[in-house]
């Protein structure tokens, strides 16, 4: 599976390299990736509003729409700025479950003086993620920052 990760990246950045929007990225970049990788049921962006993460550009199934940060995967992977990799979502204390589908969850956090936010990536199977999948995030995030930060 991680073969494809090289090419992937090469793709976003092509796709992202000619536009600064941040709305328009994070929608390209969430059909793209939720499109060419398998496993994934829900890969979209959260972005900050004063103490929480509002639901930006995504795709999967209908998710929830605001979450408090420092709490479920997404709030504490913010709060810590830190990507959180989680291989058992039911194990995750304060889990909060916006698609009973999920069962794994990488979530990926990112600050630019534009916005700040979240990456979040839920898998149907177990123990999806692991340290290839937390490297090519890292690197999909970093290509969506410097994206937005051209303009």
């Amino acid at each position: 599976m991680s073969e494809s990760y090289p090419l992937l990246l090469k793709q976003l950045e092509a796709l992202l390299s000619v536009e600064h929007d941040v709305q328009a990225n994070a929608a390209n970049l969430s059909a793209l990736l939720y499109h060419n990788l398998e496993q994934v049921n829900w890969l979209g962006f959260y972005y900050q509003q004063g103490e929480q993460l509002v639901l930006g550009p995504f795709h999967g199934q209908p998710a929830c729409t605001r979450l408090e940060i420092g709490k479920g995967v997404c709030g504490t992977a913010f709060a810590n700025c830190k990507t959180e990799v989680v291989a058992d979502v039911h194990q995750f204390d304060g889990h909060v479950a916006c698609d009973a589908a999920s069962e794994s969850e990488i979530v990926i956090p990112f600050y630019t003086q534009q916005i700040n936010g979240v990456l979040d990536v839920d898998s149907p199977i177990l123990n999806r993620f692991g340290d290839a999948e937390k490297d090519f995030f890292e690197a999909v995030v970093l290509i969506f920052v410097d994206s937005i930060c051209k303009n």
